[in-house]
């Protein structure tokens, strides 16, 4: 089973950064920021309001508490502190899941977080510690801390690909800075087949590394996300391939900065 998720709700006050309302129908599951990199209150609760009318599945979206820089500078943090920036971040997301009657289905960590928590034992820990606290599965890459200790927790691992980021030759992501630029669609959909049936993909030195694909992410500031969506959803079905039964039948369809 192959979903399509998506980093969400990343604006703040008046605000937007991406088109989440023409998004969400295309999703399974929508990674919603928590407050510290991105996202306010009302924008919280107006994501889950849009992710419940579309029956897409929510997770949470923690990170570093770090605003200025979009939530992508490393921190250095002991193990419970990681837990408990966790836990406060999908807690305060769980009070509108709550309210809404929609539940936590994942945490998904963000940018610098995600990265360095691929690299570092504890920083996983401290995430699986929370992740059992909610009782719900973790986003993660394969063959970094996030798979084995996950696994060897008995938390359950969720391994992502990403459609519109590349891969270095250690087979973590390559993150620009600044904004998402444009990204072929064709070579998106080219990669995630590929991902899926071989779990291999093309590095920026023309190399391959192995990927696990049990969930794509297609980013909401990615200028052409949604062109990227429909060309997936339309590939995905074209190959048998069998999707998420989270979404209705009649919906439509570690970690480097670089200069570039």
């Amino acid at each position: 089973m192959v979903d399509l998720n998506c980093d969400m709700g990343e604006g703040f006050g008046i605000y937007s950064f991406a088109e989440d309302a023409e998004i969400m129908p295309f999703i399974d599951a929508a990674n919603v920021a928590c407050g510290f990199h991105a996202s306010d209150p009302n924008t919280m609760r107006k994501t889950v309001e849009l992710a419940k009318k579309h029956n897409v599945k929510v997770g949470s979206h923690p990170a570093y508490p770090d605003l200025v820089g979009f939530g992508r500078r490393p921190m250095k943090m002991h193990r419970e502190e990681i837990k408990n920036l966790v836990m406060y971040q999908t807690g305060a997301l769980k009070a509108y899941l709550d309210e809404l009657n929609v539940p936590l289905n994942h945490i998904k960590p963000h940018g610098s977080l995600y990265g360095v928590s691929a690299k570092e034992e504890d920083v996983a820990q401290g995430i699986a510690d929370a992740a059992e606290v909610f009782g719900v599965g973790i986003f993660g890459m394969v063959n970094t801390f996030h798979e084995k200790v996950y696994k060897e927790r008995g938390v359950k691992f969720i391994a992502e690909f990403y459609s519109d980021l590349e891969y270095d030759e250690t087979g973590y992501l390559v993150i620009a800075k600044g904004r998402n630029k444009h990204y072929p669609a064709d070579l998106a959909v080219e990669r995630c087949m590929r991902a899926i049936k071989e779990n291999k993909v093309k590095t920026i030195n023309d190399t391959d590394v192995d990927v696990g694909c049990e969930t794509i992410c297609v980013h909401s500031d990615t200028p052409n996300a949604i062109e990227i969506l429909k060309a997936l959803r339309k590939n995905i079905s074209k190959n048998h391939i069998k999707e998420s039964s989270s979404k209705k039948p009649n919906n439509k369809m570690p970690y480097i900065i670089s200069d570039k």
